[in-house]
């Protein structure tokens, strides 16, 4: 076949020997049609790259993907494309959908990987994955795969890397293709790639000194180790600064979220970026998710998350060790302009208040207490809605009252608390 179609495309054997040039000429297109040759009817070739909308949830990208059932059949699931975590996560519900072999230990469950997953119909093998981790979670929070959010599986960087990646914030796109098939845009930086994981660093200045900040725009808020936090913290008294977890930085609800300390930073400069008033928090020690956040044996300073990088697409060339910024817009995006409440959400949908932010010296709802649940904003329930769709409710202009329902000790009851601006920018 793969010979009458050399016939059949003008190229004859004498002209293959005596003009290689012309021979060479022809062959993108003739492997185009052996190609074509080889599919069956109605079979199109695997697209180079595809493009698909996303969703911003707690600053965290949200996608779409098909997942192949124990049936044959295909079912679309919510996907957190998450490039600062090397390891696979499915709810317990996908994983039974999908026949996966579930064990469960005291903290967590785990079950084979799948084969591959789908995006608007490109294949994604999830190939040199070795488990899926699966939360331990009730019945009821079994499509969950973490508290707080609708996902039922990450798209982790050990699978991220094998592919060009485009993160558009702006437009709210994501682009995946397999390496070549992107034209990157914007300022192209040097990236330390973690050859196994797939973790990603960007050479970054801080007070004229170099650090490697890793990229994770799965974290809706920076990190800076405890070590360079409280250097900058000491040389700059003067950098707005609080304790407590309010806005994207109130991640999941942890237990010891009331006790972060956050500060926001009059400059960093990451790979060919000069941000300012990036807010960033005190790496608590031990915190797990960051423990992973190494990229070529080389311990990261911290980590840059999606609440910086929110004007910007953002290209991840793995192949090439490198990562492009293209500037989409400039805005001041007032994320920390909320009501202070620091929340947990539960696995039965619920959202538990751990604390109230201080402001000013005083609780910033003195009428709520740690907790209380917290019901509905301005008469809306927040049960069964995300941790990010709630920090928007509680969100909004400076001033601006909202009415809180919340329930202490079985009772429900209304409070008027005012949208605060938290961490003041630098004059």
């Amino acid at each position: 076949m793969f010979l009458t179609s050399i016939f059949n495309f003008g190229i004859t054997p004498a002209e293959e020997l005596l003009c290689p040039l012309q021979f060479l000429m022809k062959l993108p297109a003739l492997f185009a049609l052996a190609l074509s040759a080889c599919l069956a009817p109605g079979q199109s070739a695997p697209p180079k790259a595809v493009t698909v909308p996303l969703i911003l949830d707690h600053n965290r990208v949200v996608i779409d993907v098909g997942l192949t059932l124990a049936n044959g059949s295909s079912q679309r699931v919510r996907a957190w494309v998450d490039n600062g975590n090397p390891d696979l996560y499915l709810s317990r519900h996908a994983a039974t959908l999908m026949g996966l072999a579930v064990v469960c230990g005291e903290k967590e469950c785990t079950a084979p990987p799948p084969a591959e997953i789908t995006i608007a119909g490109m294949k994604i093998p999830l190939t040199g994955i070795k488990e899926a981790k699966i939360p331990l979670k009730p019945v009821s929070a079994a499509a969950v795969m973490a508290s707080g959010m609708t996902v039922e599986i990450n798209i982790p960087s050990t699978i991220l890397r094998n592919y060009d990646v485009v993160i558009n914030f702006p437009d709210h796109e994501f682009t995946i293709s397999p390496p070549g098939n992107v034209k990157f845009k914007g300022i192209k930086t040097k990236a330390i790639v973690n050859a196994d994981s797939g973790l990603v660093q960007v050479p970054s200045l801080i007070e004229n000194k170099k650090y490697n900040l890793a990229l994770d725009v799965g974290s809706s808020i920076s990190f800076l180790s405890g070590e360079l936090f409280d250097k900058l913290a000491s040389a700059h008294p003067d950098w707005p600064h609080m304790t407590g977890a309010v806005g994207p930085a109130n991640q999941w609800g942890l237990q010891d979220e009331p006790k972060w300390k956050l500060m926001r930073l009059d400059r960093v400069q990451y790979g060919p970026l000069f941000l300012t008033n990036v807010v960033a928090v005190d790496l608590p020690a031990g915190l797990p998710f960051f423990e992973a956040k190494k990229s070529g044996g080389i311990p990261a300073a911290g980590l840059l998350g999606s609440e910086a990088l929110m004007n910007y697409r953002i290209g991840l060339d793995y192949a090439h060790s490198a990562v492009y910024f293209d500037i989409g817009r400039t805005f001041n995006f007032p994320d920390f302009d909320v009501i202070g409440l620091i929340l947990r959400p539960e696995d039965d949908g619920r959202f538990t208040i751990l604390a109230v932010a201080g402001y000013d010296g005083k609780p910033s709802v003195p009428e709520i207490q740690a907790g209380d649940q917290l019901v509905a904003v301005d008469g809306i329930p927040v049960r069964g809605s995300t941790l990010g769709q709630v920090l928007l409710m509680l969100g909004g202009e400076p001033g601006k009252e909202r009415s809180l329902t919340a329930e202490h000790a079985g009772k429900q009851f209304i409070v008027a608390a005012k949208v605060l601006h938290f961490l003041g920018e630098t004059p």
